[in-house]
């Protein structure tokens, strides 16, 4: 405890230096004794020497690593003193149209270094990258360090970055991106500012770049920072139209100078926690987005009423069907029996590939589970919905943690419907989610690999992500499945089910075939979340922060709700018409809406987006093939589990010899 004997030295480099110091020293009497004429004496002096020079010298200042920490280990929500410095992150540039192709910042040749400066305190350089959390990684963040200078309350009029000269190649990667309607990410204290990096004036739609139009950089920016109680809750960059450059001619050099201001004021209308709620009425982003609680509420209104009247109008036609079966004698059964009654004994024959069929219930629950918990922490604040990507790694975690309920569901009613290939079934269980996403997610890496993007997943990420799968959810599909297998009992049916089975009628109206039953199961779930899907599809292929979870977990309820009815009223038309395979039925005509949400996708692309290039459609449809095979999954594990209450208890109901 007692004073440091060298204050201004590290306590390692004290150790590292009386280390050398000690060794030398004794090596030099040593030497000594052996021989009084060793050269060797004298360079053990001179290096002892060295060594105390060393501990006793004066320590260097501090390190640039070390202003690099704390950028790093800055948290959102920090309480800055006056003058303290406000670190400026730069995270990607890009096609505004397409949010998917985005590349680094310092992609185009932006200033890395600050001009000597009297002001500058903490010098850091632009280029060198952050440490990114899974989600950041998956989204594309690559956050770098830049090298303006900003300090917590101190506004800057005008101030020079760097000059530079630009050649001919640097001027057309600019002019390039301009004309691309290139954008630039930044962050203050994790919150996102957007801007776009230059203009174009006299263009014309159809040709193009003519002799009278001219491309403008904005080499100036303006940082409009808002401060509550010492935190900073709102960021805003703008560009200047009057400090800007004519980069029409890039062939030749051109010097530039670019340059920044800063401006501080008090924000009265946000605090820390709710800052992002502004994001939702940002210029830069698209003006269609507006608050639509009527419209999801008249949408929640008609489809409920919907189900209530197929409800009442399906248990009028029940009730009237157990009457008439009560009410038949025993002798003239056999000539009245029809319609679902009389296929009593092959509407309990199991499915054909039971193991198939079994894995997509168990992976439809799974993922109706996760989904569920996901929505929930989201409402409880327990998963950040405003940083980029939480939701996307939330997801992850969440469906490796419940593999052991999809393990535990396909193998119990695998199990019960005697099946005894089980580890088929956990190996379809365990892969028919993560195969084909894995094969969608090698086709598009592969594309961003090509063109260079920050989309393309990097080597860690892949491994941390395989790594997931493979050490916590296939182990706990198996773990689920043997409990399901070892607990499930045999399954019990109200009636016998025959040994060969009845023949299917075929002369049935259009209006009653598979066909055009799937479309009205897809069609009316479909249109109660049409409304709130426009806003989901732009924000995950847009620049809009979404934050009503509460409206959105409300339509993921009443999606599977109503799927579930609608599965169940064609399920009873299915079994008037005497055709007992109802098993697939039930589970496509529930995940019919995924193929809805899938037709949706080219809607919205052809109009109500403008993305395009080979990297974006990549990205779009694969992906989107992705999140319509989940719903399908869910919606179709959902409907099938209604269906099989329902088709035991009208069964149930009747007393057969």
């Amino acid at each position: 405890r007692s004073p440091h004997p060298f204050p201004h030295c590290r306590p390692r480099r004290v150790r590292v230096s009386l280390f050398f110091a000690y060794f030398f020293a004794r090596r030099s009497v040593t030497m000594r004794r052996r021989t009084a004429a060793c050269p060797a004496f004298l360079s053990s002096l001179v290096l002892a020497a060295a060594a105390l020079v060393l501990l006793l010298g004066p320590a260097p200042a501090s390190s640039y690593k070390d202003q690099l920490k704390k950028v790093i280990t800055k948290k959102a929500g920090h309480v800055h003193a006056d003058h303290e410095p406000v670190h400026l992150i730069v995270n990607k540039v890009g096609p505004f149209n397409n949010p998917t192709e985005t590349y680094r910042y310092y992609s185009l040749p932006f200033c890395r270094k600050h001009v000597p400066d009297e002001v500058v305190k903490v010098g850091l350089h632009g280029g060198h990258r952050l440490r990114h959390k899974l989600g950041e990684s998956i989204t594309g963040n690559r956050k770098e360090t830049s090298p303006y200078e900003l300090t917590f309350k101190d506004n800057v009029h005008w101030r020079l970055l760097c000059e530079e000269e630009l050649s001919p190649e640097s001027l057309q990667q600019f002019k390039d991106a301009i004309h691309n309607n290139y954008f630039f990410e930044m962050f203050v204290d994790d919150l996102p500012m957007w801007g776009y990096i230059g203009e174009i004036f006299g263009e014309d739609m159809i040709l193009g770049e003519t002799e009278n139009s001219k491309t403008f950089l904005y080499p100036h920016l303006h940082f409009k920072i808002g401060t509550a109680k010492g935190q900073i809750v709102t960021a805003t960059v703008y560009t200047q139209s009057n400090r800007r450059e004519d980069i029409t001619d890039t062939s030749q050099p051109k010097t530039i100078k670019f340059s920044y201001s800063v401006e501080y004021y008090e924000e009265e209308d946000f605090t820390h926690e709710t800052r992002m709620q502004r994001y939702q009425d940002s210029r830069f982003l698209p003006s269609s987005f507006e608050v639509h609680w009527l419209s999801i509420i008249n949408s929640f209104v008609l489809v409920l009423l919907l189900t209530a009247f197929l409800t009442i109008v399906l248990m009028r036609v029940l009730k009237n069907d157990f009457s008439r079966y009560m009410d038949i004698d025993e002798e003239t059964i056999e000539e009245d029996e029809n319609g679902w009654k009389l296929i009593r004994g092959d509407v309990f024959r199991f499915p054909q590939f039971p193991a198939l069929f079994c894995a997509a219930i168990g992976t439809g629950i799974q993922l109706i589970l996760c989904t569920f918990l996901l929505l929930t922490l989201a409402l409880l604040g327990w998963v950040s919905t405003t940083k980029r990507g939480s939701i996307l790694a939330s997801a992850i975690i969440l469906y490796c943690l419940t593999s052991c309920v999809g393990g535990y569901k396909s193998a119990s009613l695998y199990r019960s419907m005697g099946g005894t290939h089980w580890v088929r079934n956990l190996f379809l269980t365990a892969g028919l989610f993560p195969c084909p996403l894995a094969a969608i997610f090698a086709w598009v890496n592969s594309i961003a690999l090509m063109h260079g993007s920050t989309a393309a997943l990097p080597f860690g990420t892949i491994l941390v992500v395989l790594g997931l799968f493979g050490l916590v959810s296939f182990p706990l599909t198996v773990v689920g499945g043997i409990v399901g297998r070892n607990s499930a009992a045999d399954f019990k049916a109200p009636t016998r089910t025959t040994k060969v089975a009845r023949e299917i009628p075929s002369d049935v109206p259009w209006y009653r075939t598979a066909p055009f039953l799937m479309l009205v199961a897809g069609f009316l779930p479909f249109s109660a979340i049409y409304i709130e899907l426009h806003y989901i599809f732009a924000s995950i292929w847009g620049h809009q922060i979404y934050t009503l979870f509460g409206i959105l977990f409300l339509a993921f309820l009443l999606l599977v709700v109503v799927t579930s009815f609608i599965t169940v009223s064609l399920l009873y038309f299915q079994l008037a018409r005497e055709d007992h395979r109802w098993w697939w039925a039930s589970y496509v005509n529930g995940g019919t809406t995924g193929f809805f949400i899938y037709l949706y996708s080219f809607y919205y692309y052809f109009h109500r987006s403008e993305m395009e290039g080979l990297l974006q459609n990549s990205y779009y449809f694969g992906y989107m093939a992705v999140i319509s095979y989940a719903f399908f999954l869910m919606l179709g594990s959902s409907g099938f589990l209604f269906s099989l209450a329902f088709v035991r208890y009208i069964y149930s109901r009747i007393k057969f010899d």
